[in-house]
């Protein structure tokens, strides 16, 4: 368990989808642990795979003091919508009006492998749409509308992190090399 480093926007990671897990092993199980150590040291409404630079479709979330993970998520969305704030750990101090369905049901898999479903309204329905979107290399920004997303570019070029050199990528040591296959 360890807190890692959070990648930011315009690291290719947060552009690539990531795999399905296909195993659940002790690799796994550290790696719901590091992300959750990170998005609580953060501290952040949910934290992807791919954010800590990890090409797999997990993502953990705490929102109104409930602390969860779920792996390889198939999402059911309301037609009803909501716009409200959005940030992203990806690009720290950024927040803009974004929107999303009301609500949600998340089906998908524990670190143990057992099914999971996932139901919720509001910022938690905001969270899961989030952190999966992360997963198909989808970021918040692309959801804005044309004028938003202007000025969240600018944002983003006038911000003290931006043109960060994006951190080097680990190997694992796992058979699959960090991936599922």
């Amino acid at each position: 368990m360890s807190v890692q480093s959070i990648r930011l926007f315009g690291d290719p990671v947060l552009r690539t989808e990531a795999a399905a897990v296909t195993t659940f092993d002790k690799e796994l199980r550290r790696l719901v642990e590091d992300l959750t150590d990170t998005m609580l040291e953060a501290p952040g409404a949910g934290l992807a795979a791919p954010q800590i630079g990890v090409g797999l479709r997990v993502f953990t979330y705490n929102v109104d003091g409930t602390v969860g993970h779920l792996i390889n998520p198939d999402l059911t969305l309301s037609e009803e919508e909501q716009c409200g704030p959005e940030g992203c750990l990806s690009f720290p101090g950024l927040t803009y009006d974004t929107r999303r369905a009301l609500s949600v049901v998340a089906r998908g898999m524990n670190m143990w492998g057992e099914p999971v479903v996932l139901e919720g309204s509001d910022l938690l329905a905001r969270c899961v749409q989030h952190e999966t979107d992360h997963l198909d290399g989808i970021l918040f920004i692309d959801r804005l509308d044309d004028e938003q997303r202007r000025l969240a570019m600018r944002a983003i070029r006038e911000a003290e992190w931006a043109g960060a050199t994006p951190p080097t990528v680990r190997v694992s040591p796992h058979a699959t090399f960090g991936r599922a296959r």
